[in-house]
């Protein structure tokens, strides 16, 4: 074709991580905006348009339209979002911002989750405009805030505020997914299909107050502790969807494996923490309040526990919870956002698999369910189907899903200019 979609990649991924763009979850963060006017800057310099919006003063998101507006096909959202969550340097074995390479890795806050992507993208796209190699339909660039704490002030703000900018887009692609595993000595791609649905709730446990020192058989304390116990110990049933029986089905025939969901899964080794969250719900308990003196038992104690539930469980899930935790604690929604799952077929998938076989011939290809949330809740809003596809090949010892939110996050670069020919054929065929 005449140009080299990667030869970007790996700089543009450096710089990227260089720009602190931590979220804290508040507004202590320095923001987006820096990576927000790099982004704009790269597309404007081989002739692409952009436009930024602040949802809050520095809470940057860029959007860009690109390829072929006038055909008459359905849109493509391809996007990726500039905030990392943040790094404690001294855990580090290197700057989490200064994006050393080591040993074939580049490491850095971002390096998984995703500035990879946006420089996978942004060498991609620089390469074909300059090349005039423009995908033969519309394609909508998005590169957003805030997905490191729920899209509130990103994409959510984007599909509230700006609708018009995804008027006619149908599909979309974006993380966590396309990245390669081991099974059985043979390379299986993982593609997100889906997402688990985000139930976080706040658990109040009332009781009697009192003097420390006195009896006290109804201490809000102990039935909190109690009902987070049961809740802890409880074992939430195998339930796979469509995309996690694929991927079973997928295992199964790579190893031959017998026995239950669950334990084909062990195959994935290491892996297993993210990926066999998709068999079932599951609740962590991650926050607790209680009391405000050593010698008084408090009228009510607080937990916040994580809760994420499979598609098709939004209207059992809470009162399940409740059921488990007993009646001396209520069990209340705090922040709610909806599960996804999409068919595994179409265009969209084929041009997927068709990319990664193209470049990696012994590829084995499976759909899964993520377990976290992407801005991909957001675009579902708008009826737009959404697919994890990032890819990379990955070496068979790297424990990769690890490295999301993890102490020394890296990526080969190897991987990185392998996603962006990946990608790069992907638009050919998208």
């Amino acid at each position: 074709m005449g140009y080299l979609p990667e030869a970007e990649t790996l700089q543009i991924c450096r710089d990227l991580i260089r720009i602190d763009t931590s979220n804290f979850g508040d507004d202590s963060g320095p923001g987006e905006r820096a990576a927000a006017e790099y982004v704009a800057a790269s597309l404007a310099e081989v002739g692409i348009e952009s436009q930024i919006y602040e949802s809050e003063p520095g809470r940057a998101s860029v959007l860009a339209r690109w390829g072929n507006q006038d055909s008459p096909r359905p849109g493509l959202v391809i996007h990726g979002h500039l905030d990392v969550v943040p790094a404690q340097a001294a855990d580090w074995s290197v700057d989490p911002f200064a994006a050393e390479i080591v040993d074939g890795y580049l490491y850095g806050r971002g390096a998984v989750d995703m500035k990879d992507f946006d420089a996978m993208l942004l060498s991609v796209v620089r390469a074909r405009q300059t090349a005039g190699q423009i995908p033969d339909r519309p394609i909508l660039l998005v590169f957003t805030a805030d997905e490191e704490a729920g899209g509130v002030k990103g994409a959510q703000w984007l599909v509230e505020h700006h609708r018009e900018w995804f008027e006619g887009y149908t599909e979309a692609i974006g993380e966590v997914g396309g990245f390669s595993t081991e099974i059985a000595g043979q390379r299986l791609y993982l593609i997100e299909s889906g997402e688990k649905g985000i139930a976080w709730m706040r658990l109040t446990a009332l009781g009697t107050a009192g003097h420390g020192s006195m009896r006290n058989d109804d201490n809000p304390v102990v039935n909190l502790a109690r009902g987070l116990a049961a809740l802890g110990d409880y074992v939430w049933p195998e339930e796979p969807g469509p995309s996690m029986q694929a991927l079973i089905a997928k295992v199964r025939e790579l190893t031959g494996a017998e026995g239950s969901p669950a334990e084909v899964i062990e195959h994935f080794g290491p892996a297993v923490r993210m990926i066999g969250a998709g068999l079932r719900n599951s609740t962590n308990a991650t926050m607790l309040q209680a009391g405000y003196k050593h010698n008084v038992v408090p009228g009510e104690a607080v937990a916040y526990v994580d809760g994420r539930y499979l598609p098709g469980h939004a209207e059992t899930f809470l009162p399940a919870v409740q059921e488990i935790v007993g009646d001396k604690i209520l069990a209340e929604p705090h922040i709610a956002d909806r599960a996804l799952e999409y068919p595994f077929e179409g265009d969209l998938v084929d041009a997927m698999t068709v990319s990664l076989h193209r470049h990696d011939p012994e590829a084995h290809i499976a759909p899964f369910l993520m377990s976290g949330g992407t801005d991909a809740k957001s675009w579902d809003k708008l009826g737009i189907t959404s697919y994890g596809f990032t890819p990379l090949r990955l070496p068979g010892d790297l424990d990769f899903t690890a490295l999301f939110h993890g102490v020394d996050e890296r990526v080969p670069v190897d991987a990185l200019e392998f996603g962006s020919r990946v990608f790069d054929t992907f638009l050919d065929l998208a």
